[in-house]
């Protein structure tokens, strides 16, 4: 009943102004590409190698539209529509969804805050992501969620909300009613059939400083075929930025599986080992990470990042687990140059030991190309 008396006081307030002022629509995106080499090995000694094109070696493919409408008295309404693609075959990604990066609608007030209603990434995949690492969620495998699987996650049919920012304090919170696919119906005497999550968080954005403690929730569906539990996620993270380089530091906690089926740990899909389940009754592990960014001059830019998963419990339902895991680590390293406000040429590099906890198992990235944002 109280919630149900925020959303209807949120509703409320937003639509106080509403007086139909001006639109705007943008069309905007990412197109990434050039050459690269990846080698994965197992603890057996069997390997894998992929030379040749690279698709989205610092930022993945993309293209949207952002609109918003002044609704007057500091009230608009807004929407995204963004859809991730393939440069080197120009499919989709995201499983095939249209917009599968982002689909929402909604009302953005100075005074109220933003409430959001669609396919939108979690409070983490939005905050963490650009704090905990100076790779964000670019580079391929040095990306934040190779060790933070709340940086990367997306869910659909989410309700979220964003306060304003107080002083530097900003609030978020979100509620999928099934993270992936349809919200299905429930039926009587039967399990809950859909996998719901809680997504929320506080960052505090101020002058060289930035922090965030960041707490999410999945619980898979209870029916036929689900398995009842409940992954948990929390993640602290800072950085600061001393003009000469920012530093970035996190820490945090993962239990019971992984909550993005797309970061590093859970499935490559490019011949390594076999990934961790989503779902592992038992399984814990604790995540850090340190990066370094320094501009070298006014177009060039240079991050470092070291980040590790370490698990503590094994779990019940590791996929193609050894018997003793092992604690997996990324090393990352990049360069940028500008060639102008929207262009510039990237190399980069990433080491992974012991790749998806497998004692052995490896993973080396070289590659360079050029983004252009639009």
């Amino acid at each position: 009943m109280k919630k149900s008396l925020l959303a209807a006081a949120l509703i409320v307030g937003f639509a106080g102004a509403a007086q139909a002022q001006s639109t705007s629509v943008t069309l905007y995106g990412v197109v990434d590409g050039g050459i690269g080499y990846t080698q994965f090995k197992d603890g057996n000694g069997n390997k894998g190698t992929n030379t040749g094109f690279l698709d989205g070696g610092q930022s993945s493919n993309r293209w949207g539209l952002r609109g918003s409408e002044d609704l007057g008295g500091g009230l608009s309404a807004i929407f995204t529509l963004e859809s991730g693609f393939s440069l080197g075959t120009g499919q989709q990604s995201q499983g095939g969804r249209l917009f599968g990066r982002e689909a929402f609608v909604g009302l953005k007030s100075s005074e109220w805050g933003q409430l959001t209603f669609g396919r939108q990434g979690t409070i983490g995949h939005q905050w963490l992501s650009g704090i905990v690492s100076p790779f964000g969620n670019n580079f391929g495998q040095a990306r934040a969620s190779g060790a933070f699987s709340a940086a990367e996650a997306r869910y659909d049919n989410q309700v979220q909300y964003q306060t304003p920012s107080f002083s530097g304090f900003q609030f978020g919170v979100g509620y999928s009613f099934n993270t992936s696919g349809n919200q299905a119906f429930k039926q009587a005497g039967q399990g809950e059939p859909n996998t719901r999550a809680w997504t929320t968080g506080l960052r505090y954005v101020s002058g060289p400083v930035a922090a965030i403690l960041a707490y999410d929730q999945v619980k898979d569906r209870s029916n036929v075929g689900g398995t009842g539990l409940t992954v948990k996620s929390w993640s602290l993270a800072g950085s600061y930025n001393f003009d000469v380089a920012t530093l970035h530091l996190g820490v945090g906690r993962i239990e019971n599986g992984w909550l993005d089926t797309n970061s590093f740990l859970n499935g490559n899909g490019k011949g390594g080992p076999a990934p961790i389940a989503r779902w592992n009754d038992q399984f814990r592990a604790y995540t850090y990470t340190v990066g370094l960014s320094a501009p070298l001059g006014e177009r060039n830019k240079i991050m470092g990042s070291w980040s590790m998963v370490d698990p503590t419990k094994k779990g019940l339902a590791y996929a193609g687990a050894a018997t003793k895991l092992k604690s997996q680590h990324i090393f990352g390293l990049g360069f940028t140059h500008d060639l102008s406000k929207r262009t510039n040429l990237y190399v980069m590099g990433s080491y992974v030991d012991d790749l998806a906890l497998q004692p052995g198992a490896k993973s080396y990235t070289v590659g360079a190309g050029v983004r252009h944002r639009f």
